[in-house]
């Protein structure tokens, strides 16, 4: 996420929003994390949009509620901590809630990344770390250019980093290891 408040934030056109997109989201919290970068960054004030989606209903449920064990946090910057999340009590102690300002900025949705991909619109950023791994050569290089023709030219992609994309797209250009950049 580092990569994203530095050098891919100050990359995007100013003239837009901002639309971020974590593919494969699982139950949410790569979206939530990319969701306090923005915050933090382009503020409150700011028009920019955070998409989740995955192929499952049922992880889905759980990153819509944005309530996870306190066990899931490392990584995330204790800053972020304070200002986008609290402790739950009651039921939920011993978990972390997601503020729901930021939970109001973050819309999630199923989507099967084998299907067409163009009612999720246009982004500046995807996220598709460590789902690749899944699937063999020939579906991950139509999942790679599926998910390539949803991001806007000059955007940034970023696999896991067990994820090669070597031959896979040519209209990918490796910045350094995990994270492309569509060619313009």
């Amino acid at each position: 996420l580092q990569h994203l408040a530095g050098p891919v934030l100050e990359s995007l056109p100013r003239a837009r929003a901002p639309r971020g997109w974590s593919a494969a989201c699982s139950s949410g919290e790569e979206a939530y994390s990319i969701a306090m970068v923005l915050m933090d960054r382009l503020g409150a004030a700011s028009p920019w949009e955070v998409f989740g989606s995955d192929i499952s209903r049922v992880v889905l449920v759980r990153a819509r509620s944005g309530v996870y064990p306190l066990n899931r946090i490392d990584g995330i910057p204790q800053d972020y901590l304070q200002r986008f999340c609290r402790r739950s009590g009651g039921s939920t102690d011993g978990t972390l809630e997601v503020d729901a300002a930021l939970r109001q900025r973050v819309r999630f949705a199923q989507v099967n990344l084998n299907d067409s991909l163009s009612a999720v619109g246009e982004f500046d950023v995807i996220f598709l770390r460590n789902v690749l791994i899944y699937f063999d050569a020939p579906s991950k290089q139509q999942i790679v250019a599926r998910v390539v023709r949803q991001l806007r030219p000059g955007g940034w992609l970023f696999t896991g980093h067990s994820e090669s994309l070597s031959g896979v797209s040519t209209d990918l250009r490796q910045e350094r290891p995990s994270v492309y950049r569509r060619v313009p």
